[in-house]
């Protein structure tokens, strides 16, 4: 009786073009975080010289900063979707490498890389099992299967979360001046929170798509078959 033909795995493809259009998505994304983090000071300054003194501010300036602050929120809006998706698709690439790696370690299908981020609780913790699960299947074997740089992105993303949505709660009630100029204070520190959480992702994708194409561009070595 004879072996089977010996059959040499689904060849890995290449991550390291998605990998620098999510890095440059994420990097445009805090750029845009530190734009509008000067107009949230510039709204902050505003409204306490109207508190201070409301004759001293003129109508056409209450005017030109609400429309700057209104326009700097869907621009931020804007990139912000862009980064997000930009990093969708290095995941769909990983995630598929990371199946011809190992095909059975995977706990989640592959439709939960976008269900995961939108489904009421569970987007509180799928999308981290989804990436530990690419990381543990792309690590080399002297790599430990659980990443610190996983698990502190992870922990930045829900607090970023948590804050960005309080901030959204405080404008949408917030009727008042030192309302709203709470809301901007929050709001910067929604922005120092999003840039470290997406620092850490920058290094999440850094440290899986290295691991990825180390192993793509090894050489394979075809088993010898009995004789």
């Amino acid at each position: 009786m004879y072996p089977p033909p010996f059959t040499p795995p689904l060849p890995l493809r290449p991550v390291r073009l998605l990998a620098n259009l999510a890095l440059g998505a994420l990097a445009l994304d805090c750029l845009t975080g530190l734009a509008v983090a000067v107009v949230d000071l510039r709204e902050v300054a505003l409204i306490n010289r109207l508190i201070s003194d409301p004759d001293a501010v003129s109508e056409a300036e209450i005017n030109t900063s609400d429309m700057i602050y209104a326009t700097s929120g869907y621009v931020e809006t804007a990139v912000y979707f862009v980064a997000g998706l930009a990093f969708l698709m290095w995941m769909f690439r990983v995630r598929a490498n990371a199946d011809v790696l190992e095909p059975d370690g995977h706990r989640h299908r592959k439709h939960w890389l976008i269900f995961g981020w939108i489904a009421p609780i569970l987007a509180l913790w799928f999308p981290k099992q989804i990436i530990d699960d690419i990381w543990r299947a792309s690590r080399r074997i002297d790599q430990p299967p659980r990443s610190g740089v996983i698990i502190a992105w992870w922990t930045a993303w829900l607090l970023s979360s948590w804050v960005s949505y309080v901030v959204v709660r405080l404008i949408i009630k917030t009727d008042d001046l030192e309302g709203i100029a709470a809301a901007a204070k929050f709001d910067l520190v929604n922005l120092a929170m999003w840039m470290v959480a997406a620092a850490l992702a920058a290094a999440v994708i850094l440290r899986i798509t290295n691991a990825q194409e180390t192993r793509r561009l090894a050489p394979s070595v075809e088993p010898a078959q009995p004789a």
